[in-house]
């Protein structure tokens, strides 16, 4: 993973609107992709990640406890607030502590277009669907009646750790859909296999 400092980013700043501007649209996808390293690598530097995963049970009025340990983690972070969103391909709510969230949508932004109207309704329905979420003194937070629908949760979830997020699911649902540890192996060794080919 590369380092990059502030000195080189701005010596690519400083040549992307000098003399030699017409590289503009080859530098600064690779611009995007230092910057994007260098965050990996601070945030890696910083901070636990969250792995592992917890059962929970929600209560009556939809509230669930955070873990301590994820909540330990969200301290470093020094995030008061948690963005919740749906997943888009699984069962599941997506909980990000609030720079990662505003990491990804700055993200996502500027790989679209804001005058062409497909890209604008990706960007505004991605981002209506998400909400705030304050843990209570106690760590909880309350989730809505109609998000706990969506994912069809019985009561009893599953805290999964993603890194630099976490993954809220139905306890039952995430057994149905896990991948066996045989084809699970089998996945990752081609993933690997493939990154490896492409950066020869």
């Amino acid at each position: 993973m590369l380092f990059v400092n502030n000195s080189f980013e701005n010596s690519v700043e400083n040549f992307l609107v000098g003399e030699c501007g017409e590289f503009k649209k080859f530098l600064l996808p690779l611009r995007r992709n230092l910057k994007k390293d260098k965050d990996n690598l601070m945030f890696s530097r910083m901070v636990s990640t969250f792995i592992g995963n917890t059962e929970v049970r929600l209560d009556e009025k939809g509230r669930m406890f955070i873990p301590a340990n994820y909540r330990k983690i969200l301290q470093q972070m020094r995030s008061e607030r948690i963005v919740m969103r749906r997943d888009t391909d699984n069962a599941c709510l997506i909980m990000y502590p609030e720079e990662v969230w505003n990491r990804k949508v700055e993200e996502l932004s500027r790989a679209l277009n804001e005058w062409d109207a497909g890209d604008q309704m990706i960007l505004m329905q991605f981002v209506a669907d998400a909400e705030y979420l304050e843990p209570d003194s106690q760590g909880r937070i309350l989730l809505q009646k109609r998000n706990l629908q969506q994912i069809g949760a019985s009561g009893d979830m599953l805290i999964v750790g993603l890194m630099n997020r976490f993954a809220v699911w139905d306890k039952q649902m995430f057994e149905q859909k896990r991948i066996s540890q045989k084809d699970l192996a089998e996945m990752i060794r081609e993933k690997m296999t493939t990154r490896v080919k492409n950066e020869e």
